[in-house]
């Protein structure tokens, strides 16, 4: 009889169990099939025997045994309803297709599971940097309500276009879905531009599997940890969310539940460069506001390694450092239009001095920009996305054209480096579109005053100082925005002084709220009753890129191709680094 011992070298797990099969038993492979690898990048790949104990499991790589492959003993996992047998921190080295094919018996019965992966080569270096913008939400209609209030269209023309849109080295449409469903969150696909690979809805950096620990899915090595590892690149982080929110936190950490933001917070020690709101993640639990449930105090844990500490914008600007931590609210930052115009202390509580997306996004680039191996940059525009939940498009269109003038410092920056790649797209889209303009001037009002095909005449948003930002976002003549997803909402076609919710909960069911439009039409919801606010979709979302090693983004792509595209500018090689 052949030894334990020798069983294992040949790639076989035994698990003995007297429970009975499931009916529905599943042999489950992660990374699942198709994924795409960068030689050398670093993963874990797990086999799981889902609803059934197995006596055997059987892993191939190639046609050779996963020890043997990899070189490494596996991490077995077993009990009543799941098996699992699992290597991690692995590498692909050899560019091309490969193989992989498990098997496992349980309780008499077989099972089978095959795989292909793909891995990438290493290419030439092209970029010293890159910048990659994430408008979150930000399809092609909110691009193009920004450029109608920062631009102005006369005449049918428009009279100048985003900055964004003038990255023109490199245009694409990119496809959002996760690989468990059609419509992403930011999570997942934040992650996909981080890593190169899909993941499921809340989950960033890993593969799903049945462990109920958020902490222990297979990982995939994101860009922030290869660029550091094998180029010694410095990495930053920008957004006006919480810091520790989905986007941001999908370019460090690996977690099942992007809610797992106490985690977060301390991964993103990784970054050099840290900027955003959500000090409350941060913050001793005895701190009033802290979320913490502990009495670690990651803003002394930062300033101890080294980080500058801000909390303003003449902290920001005073910093001198090599590395800071700046945090300018307990939770998300004050979208652009109240923090810069309206300046309302009631619903700025306080929080009157905070920098707005440009100002942090050229501190990120000076601090950054001093390593000569280059740097990783990603600058988030977060609030596009919260206030379209919120169905209020006139703040997203303000945060839309914040995010296209931090999109113009980097440019700037990029003109003289000469060595900058700058992406600008978005993790998903939402269902806005521009129905015509909207106007009062004639005494109709609600649904009869949206004026469609040759009635709706241009709007009036007027832009006296040049700014880009309008200085009164309720003109006399307005735009018609219509959503395609939403909850029971009153609707008059105003800008609201103050944010107001579309809909609140009313027990198990959202209901329109009144506040929002007392004398308004009541919209009845397309999407289920317990959704309080607009939704996501699946539509493609736009992406624009400018620099060495733009020329990759072309057509239609996957989401997972933008970190490809990164990296491949940036001549990554992990395995020859």
């Amino acid at each position: 009889m052949r030894s334990i011992k020798s069983l294992l070298a040949a790639g076989v797990l035994l698990l003995f169990s007297t429970a009975a099969l499931a009916v529905d038993a599943e042999l489950i492979v992660l990374p699942i099939d198709r994924a795409k690898f960068l030689s050398g990048q670093r993963f874990d790949i797990e086999v799981e025997l889902r609803g059934a104990a197995a006596d055997e499991i059987v892993l191939l790589i190639d046609g050779k045994s996963a020890p043997e492959f990899f070189g490494k003993d596996p991490i077995i996992k077993k009990g009543d309803a799941l098996s699992s047998y699992r290597f991690n921190d692995v590498t692909l080295t050899k560019p091309g297709k490969i193989e992989v094919s498990a098997r496992a018996k349980a309780s008499g019965r077989e099972y089978e599971k095959s795989v292909s992966y793909t891995v990438a080569a290493p290419q030439k270096k092209t970029a010293k940097n890159v910048i990659l913008f994430i408008g979150d939400g930000m399809g092609l209609a909110s691009r193009q309500i920004a450029r109608i209030l920062s631009k102005g269209i006369t005449n049918g023309k428009y009279d100048g276009f985003l900055d964004m849109e003038l990255l023109r080295d490199g245009t694409a449409l990119i496809n959002t879905s996760g690989y468990d469903s059609l419509v992403t969150d930011s999570a997942n696909s934040a992650s996909a531009y981080a890593t190169g690979h899909k993941s499921v809805v809340n989950a960033m950096g890993v593969y799903e599997n049945s462990d109920p620990d958020p902490l222990a899915h297979p990982k995939v090595e994101n860009i922030s940890e290869l660029v550091k590892r094998t180029r010694g690149m410095s990495v930053g982080l920008v957004t006006t969310s919480n810091i520790t929110d989905a986007t941001p936190a999908a370019m460090v950490a690996h977690t099942r539940r992007r809610a797992e933001q106490n985690f977060i917070a301390g991964e993103l020690l990784k970054a050099d460069v840290v900027l955003g709101g959500g000090s409350r993640q941060f913050l001793p639990k005895s701190v009033a506001g802290s979320k913490r449930k502990d009495d670690r105090n990651l803003i002394e844990e930062f300033k101890a390694k080294g980080y500058d500490f801000a909390s303003d914008r003449a902290e920001l600007a005073a910093s001198k450092g090599g590395k800071i931590l700046g945090l300018f609210g307990l939770d998300n930052m004050n979208v652009y239009l109240d923090r810069e115009i309206l300046k309302d202390p009631e619903v700025l509580g306080g929080l009157t001095n905070q920098p707005n997306l440009m100002e942090m996004t050229e501190k990120a680039i000076d601090i950054l920009s001093k390593n000569e191996n280059g740097f990783f940059l990603m600058v988030e525009g977060a609030c596009i996305d919260k206030q379209l939940h919120a169905m209020d498009w006139e703040r997203s269109a303000y945060d839309t054209i914040e995010f296209d003038k931090a999109i113009a410092v980097a440019r700037r920056f990029a003109e003289k480096d000469g060595s900058t790649l700058i992406i600008s797209t978005a993790d998903h889209s939402h269902g806005i579109s521009i129905v015509g303009t909207y106007h009062e001037r004639d005494g109709k009002t609600g649904r009869e005053a949206v004026r469609t095909y040759a009635d709706s005449i241009f709007p009036t948003f007027g832009d006296a100082d040049g700014d880009g930002f309008p200085e009164n976002p309720a003109p006399d003549v307005t735009l018609a925005i219509g959503y395609a997803n939403h909850p029971d909402y009153y609707e008059d076609f105003k800008f609201h002084d103050k944010p107001i919710s579309p809909a609140i909960m009313s027990g198990d069911a959202a209901i329109g709220n009144t506040a929002r439009a007392p004398h308004g039409t009541l919209y009845i919801g397309n999407i289920p009753a317990n959704e309080s606010s607009e939704v996501h979709t699946a539509d493609d979302v736009p992406l624009s890129a400018a620099g060495p090693g733009a020329d990759y983004f072309k057509g239609v792509m996957d989401n997972t191709e933008v970190f490809f595209g990164m990296v491949r500018a940036l001549g990554i090689d992990p395995v020859n680094k």
